[in-house]
């Protein structure tokens, strides 16, 4: 059990590490137009097939405060930082209680949605399980993302922009198609080629 318990914490305190990488580095950031494509949900997604929901849960929540200090501080775009934090603003627009909500609850749903597909799929050929656990876990946090800042900032983060409001369901539709559904095979992707071996190379530490 003590084995058990440190490898545990062992993973979890490196995936950690990489999070924060790609958290606060160039790394896990790629501005393109309006919309900022992240990969900070790998680690999440990682997590959450390794070691469990609950241990992906709150690995999405170290993402969710780890991309608050950034936003809050140090925002790729400055223009849209309000949307995910209410410590900036732009021009008259504030961030608020809802930046808070878009920038913590989908970074946690990657964990929670991850983990449950993983654990639903395990008895599933393994390309399955893992490729389609890392795709849902990240369309889940695109979908929500965007989602989030169409109904609750829609019609500031369109004059912000510089988008007009009835065609900026268009462009996050868009976005969605072109960070969002590459985002996610990439999810799928690393789930498979780093989980599937790891877990080969762990089960047979344990005979």
């Amino acid at each position: 059990m003590r084995n058990k318990k440190t490898l545990f914490i062992t993973q979890f305190a490196i995936l950690a590490a990489i999070e924060a990488i790609v958290c606060f580095t160039p790394l896990g950031s790629l501005p393109i137009g309006p919309i900022v494509a992240t990969l900070s949900h790998i680690p999440v997604i990682l997590t959450a097939i390794m070691l469990g929901t609950r241990a992906g849960a709150c690995m999405g929540a170290l993402f969710g405060l780890f991309s608050f200090i950034v936003w809050s501080f140090m925002p790729p775009a400055p223009p849209m930082a309000f949307v995910f934090t209410p410590v900036y603003s732009t021009g008259d627009f504030q961030g608020n209680f809802w930046s808070v909500v878009i920038c913590f609850m989908p970074r946690i749903l990657i964990g929670v949605v991850a983990g449950l597909t993983y654990k639903l799929l395990a008895r599933s050929p393994r390309v399955i399980a893992y490729g389609l656990s890392g795709i849902l876990g990240s369309l889940v946090n695109t979908v929500l993302v965007l989602g989030g800042i169409y109904v609750f900032f829609g019609r500031d983060f369109a004059v912000v922009n510089d988008v007009a409001y009835s065609l900026l369901l268009g462009v996050i539709g868009m976005s969605i198609l072109t960070n969002g559904i590459p985002e996610a095979i990439l999810g799928g992707l690393t789930g498979y080629a780093i989980c599937a071996p790891l877990k080969k190379a762990l089960s047979r530490g344990k005979t």
